[in-house]
């Protein structure tokens, strides 16, 4: 039932992608194809002339036509060279449009998906299912199509040739034909076995030259140089020795198949000297058709037989890339989805309640408003559900029972441009994009001015730093902003939400990698950005949002207080002894 299953899957991985490509690169397979059906006529037919080649060196009444005949030889050798050169560059165009294609496929499934799955998913397979996936899927169309169109009709053509010329001989190779397919058959469980392993030691390679590259600065301070080179050695190990199985597994085909052409050499050797009762006298002509057929034979029949051991090799990545293509988006815009309409900016939490898959409860029956124009803070101990509020708000999820609202429209029947369009965040960890400052901070509204750019960055006391740069606003941040420090990163973060100049402001600890200078400066920034513009803050150090219109204290997934700061202190409840802690003093 196990075996049915996965060669129903292997088999319908491989009608679904032939088909797409053949669909959308059908004209220039079609070429390829043509040039291929040449190129298998033209090799039949050099087996076939053989004989008028070798009559015309030695009986002499075919010396008169041996300018005709090497006129042939030659109009027949360039019409194979003129067709196996566009077949070559035809295959490869196709070729790299199904790489393309299907990496573009890819991409455009992957951001799509819900911030959750790449929170649960590695990065480092992600990146062996865009690569890897890309390239197997090409590897696997380029084989079929040239097995079953090249190498089939010129070992057709072949084969005809030598049933004309030598129909006895010929029985030689049909009992040559099977034991090799036999043994080739043995090949191919083997095969699919180490090709899944090998795939799991190259995303750990992956995944620890991305873990050396992120966490260097923990690397070397707990000295865990040795730790990571064996573990990327011994990663690296794996594959090279799965890799030299699959080759041994594939290279036995080439020696047995040799083997195998020499014993049918040798037999129509023996054969063909002796003779065979009731045999028809054989020319020389005849005979050497018949023994260049059979040579020429073994390369299409060798590839034919290693076919199936390269699909084999390819069909593990090509399962992992339509096993990410098949998967339902988690996150859907509805059908007759509307653009949000503009408005104040008044979001509603309505009866929520949400739970991440499989987990407890994170949010739980929630009712809270957050007033357009003011500013809402959202304080209590960590995993209470603040982040999760941010998240539904940016519906990166869909609450399991409730409604998000802003200007009294349901977030789920709204565009998620319209929605993303209308809010700003700033996040506790910055993002920049390895590019330049100015690109960094234009990412926010691609429309924008340069000067609306330095006008954003000058509202963040950004400007400052950024123009001491040997190349200013043109100057490369690097990878996730690496040439910046924590404060500088931070700040253009901050421009970046200044200028996009949404109605609603998402701070998430937005000066937690700030200096008391810095931070001083970025808060005078804030308080310009957030005047009518509906903030929420979420902030660990109550210092930062004493000043807040409205302070909400979330614990446990539920609303446990709210209220502004003098009547939350005079409530004496969770948000004083809050206070009291950080304050290190009561507060009478």
């Amino acid at each position: 039932m196990i075996k049915k299953t996965l060669a129903k899957w292997r088999s319908g991985h491989i009608g679904r992608l032939v088909g797409e490509s053949l669909r959308k690169q059908g004209w220039l397979y079609g070429i390829a194809m043509a040039a291929m059906v040449v190129v298998a006529a033209t090799t039949a037919g050099t087996a076939w002339m053989m004989e008028n080649i070798v009559n015309a060196m030695t009986e002499p009444e075919m010396k008169s036509q041996v300018w005709l005949i090497a006129g042939a030889v030659i109009a027949l050798f360039f019409c194979k060279a003129a067709a196996s050169y566009v077949q070559s560059v035809f295959l490869a165009r196709a070729g790299n449009r199904i790489v393309a294609v299907q990496q573009e496929r890819l991409y455009a499934k992957l951001i799509k998906r819900g911030v959750g799955f790449f929170a649960k998913t590695e990065s480092s397979s992600l990146l062996m299912r865009v690569t890897q996936g890309a390239q197997a899927a090409r590897r696997l169309v380029d084989v079929i199509v040239t097995s079953f169109v090249r190498d089939a009709l010129t070992l057709v053509g072949l084969v005809f040739v030598m049933v004309y010329q030598q129909p006895m001989l010929s029985v030689l190779f049909f009992v040559v034909g099977p034991v090799a397919l036999i043994s080739v058959r043995y090949l191919l469980k083997r095969v699919r076995a180490i090709m899944q392993s090998e795939m799991k030691a190259l995303s750990e390679i992956i995944k620890v030259l991305q873990e050396t590259s992120g966490g260097i600065t923990i690397i070397k301070v707990f000295a865990l140089e040795d730790q990571m080179t064996n573990r990327m050695n011994g990663a690296i190990r794996s594959v090279e020795r799965r890799a030299n199985s699959i080759s041994k597994l594939q290279s036995v085909a080439s020696p047995l198949m040799e083997f195998l052409a020499g014993l049918a050499v040798a037999g129509v050797l023996v054969v063909s000297t002796i003779g065979v009762a009731g045999s028809e006298p054989t020319s020389a002509g005849q005979l050497m058709s018949f023994i260049t057929a059979l040579l020429m034979a073994y390369e299409p029949a060798k590839r034919l037989s290693k076919m199936r051991v390269v699909i084999e090799t390819a069909m593990v990545p090509i399962g992992m890339m339509f096993e990410l293509l098949d998967q339902e988006d988690p996150m859907r815009e509805s059908p007759d989805a509307k653009d949000l309409i503009a408005g104040p900016g008044k979001i509603r939490l309505k009866n929520v309640t949400f739970a991440y898959k499989d987990k407890q409860k994170v949010i739980k029956k929630m009712n809270v408003t957050f007033e357009a124009g003011k500013t809402t803070a959202l304080v209590g101990q960590s995993g209470g559900g603040k982040s999760t509020i941010f998240g539904l708000i940016m519906r990166f999820y869909d609450p399991d029972w409730g409604k998000v609202v802003i200007d009294n429209q349901d977030l789920q029947g709204v565009t998620f441009a319209s929605l993303r369009r209308k809010i700003s965040y700033v996040g506790q960890e910055t993002f920049l994009f390895s590019a330049t400052v100015m690109e960094n901070l234009r990412y926010a509204r691609p429309g924008a001015t340069d000067e609306e750019v330095m006008e954003a960055a000058r509202a963040a006391h950004a400007h400052d730093f950024i123009t001491k740069f040997s190349q200013g606003y043109d100057t490369e941040v690097g990878e996730n902003g690496a040439f910046l420090s924590g404060g500088q990163k931070q700040r253009l973060a901050i421009a970046r939400a200044i200028l996009r100049k949404s109605e609603i402001l998402l701070l998430d600890e937005a000066t937690s990698a700030l200096d008391a200078e810095s931070e001083a400066l970025v808060k005078e920034a804030l308080d310009k950005l957030t005047e009518n513009v509906t903030t929420i803050v979420i902030a660990h150090r109550l210092a930062t949002v004493l000043e807040a219109d409205k302070i909400v204290v979330v614990q446990d997934g539920e609303i446990v207080e709210e209220g502004n700061l003098n009547s939350l202190i005079e409530k004496d409840g969770v948000f004083r002894q809050l206070f009291d802690q950080q304050f290190k003093q009561p507060v009478s």
